[in-house]
């Protein structure tokens, strides 16, 4: 592989760690995401172009933050209004071209705003203002470092959709005027949850695909779990981000076991979990004792971390307080009024007391207009009239399950258990 292939390559990953970092302190000085992501493009451009003649840098992130906050400054330079900003600013790069003294600045200078500056871009791409389709595709551009293509094909839309959204995302913070800043007070907390929300919802595309052919795009999973710890150090002291933490790392701890040998889906009863990873169960646990540390009452991903915890402890189905996770799911719903949140809730109930008492529940839960095109619900029932050896109404549960899902092998398998459910109908029937 020639040098310029090796250069390209640092590059590449030294964007996808850096870009981030680059972004939010330029738009520190810009107040503007458009012309903040701009500005960084300009620095990558200039890297491609400079760095496989000149080689890497031995810090590449100062000199891509050096060569961006330059740009900037020139950019201030150039705007009257932002006369006094320059005069604080413009000593930092005075130089045509950044040189090794101002890689050393923006990097002590970075040391001691880079995290505030992260957090404001943390904030502002996951302003409630914004769609949610809108703050996960500038989320994922803005702070997983990922290219407009690679969001696109994720979930699986067209990349003209993905620009598109980020595009009048950026218009719309700017019409909006949302400041670039850590919210405080009342709107904090309002604000911290649009944010998880969005981390959140990440991991769920990659954990479970909406469409397509794969079951799982674990990718999307690691972005998700990355931006998680990223904010977890950037705000140790909110219990919520540790317990989302803690819920993403135990529940990608089950990647390696949800899927067999062609891909096919494997439910949770029947996994085997010695694939599951050890170590991100014990970066779990670690998470969630960090959010148990700081005190108060649980909030809705602490509920849910010690959920999935509940499962991780546990050998197998046979071993797992399923009564207990059924009163975590007690306290969930009192916090979280969700109809998922109630079939899940049933689910647990069905396995601590029997089907029974959870298809109760779940039939007061085929009314709700939020879950008539969700095809968990008939796949929930199915399983639970299955248990109950209730066969037709079960392959009739399944059939409707699989017409609902756009996930291929879902509907692969919710199609395999409704055969399996005809046949053991027949068999009784003889």
């Amino acid at each position: 592989m020639s040098s310029d292939d090796d250069a390209r390559r640092a590059i590449e990953a030294v964007w996808r760690i850096e870009s981030a970092r680059v972004i939010a302190g330029v738009a520190r000085i810009v107040r503007d995401l458009g012309i903040a992501e701009e500005l960084a493009q300009d620095a990558l451009v200039a890297a491609l172009e400079q760095w496989p003649e000149s080689g890497v840098p031995d810090n590449p992130g100062a000199w891509l933050m050096a060569t961006a906050k330059h740009r900037a400054i020139d950019l201030v330079r150039r705007k009257e209004r932002y006369a006094r900003k320059l005069e604080e600013l413009g000593h930092r790069l005075e130089a045509e071209d950044p040189s090794e003294q101002d890689f050393a600045a923006a990097e002590a200078a970075a040391d001691g705003d880079i995290e505030d500056d992260l957090l404001r871009l943390v904030f502002t791409a996951c302003h409630p203002v914004l769609a949610t389709e809108a703050r996960v595709a500038l989320t994922l551009r803005l702070l997983g470092g990922l290219t407009t293509t690679e969001i696109a094909r994720a979930f699986l839309v067209a990349e003209a959709t993905v620009a598109q959204r980020i595009v009048r995302a950026k218009k719309t913070l700017a019409k909006a005027g949302v400041p670039f800043e850590v919210p405080q007070g009342p709107q904090r907390g309002e604000r911290l949850a649009s944010v998880l929300e969005v981390i959140y919802l990440i991991f769920n595309e990659g954990y479970s695909a909406t469409a397509g052919d794969d079951l799982m795009r674990p990718a999307l999973c690691e972005d998700a779990v990355r931006l998680g710890r990223v904010l977890a150090g950037l705000m140790p002291q909110e219990p919520e981000v540790h317990g989302l933490v803690a819920l993403l790392e135990l529940q990608a701890s089950r990647l390696g076991a949800r899927t067999g040998p062609s891909g096919e889906p494997v439910l949770l009863v029947d996994q085997d979990r010695r694939h599951w990873d050890r170590l991100l169960i014990r970066r779990g646990f670690s998470a969630l004792a960090r959010a148990d540390a700081l005190g108060g009452p649980p909030g809705p991903y602490v509920l849910q971390a010690a959920i999935a915890a509940c499962h991780a402890r546990a050998f197998g189905p046979d071993e797992t307080d399923w009564q207990g996770i059924a009163q975590l799911y007690d306290a969930l719903s009192r916090q979280v009024a969700s109809p998922v949140v109630e079939l899940n809730r049933a689910v647990a109930v069905a396995m601590a007391y029997g089907p029974d008492e959870g298809l109760k529940l779940v039939d007061e839960l085929t009314a709700e207009p939020a879950l008539r095109g969700y095809h968990l619900l008939p796949s929930v029932r199915g399983d639970l009239l299955e248990r109950l050896g209730r066969h037709t109404e079960a392959q009739a549960e399944f059939e409707r399950a699989a017409s609902l899902t756009r996930n291929e092998r879902e509907r692969a398998l919710l199609l395999g258990r409704a055969e399996r459910a005809a046949e053991a109908a027949a068999a009784a029937a003889r």
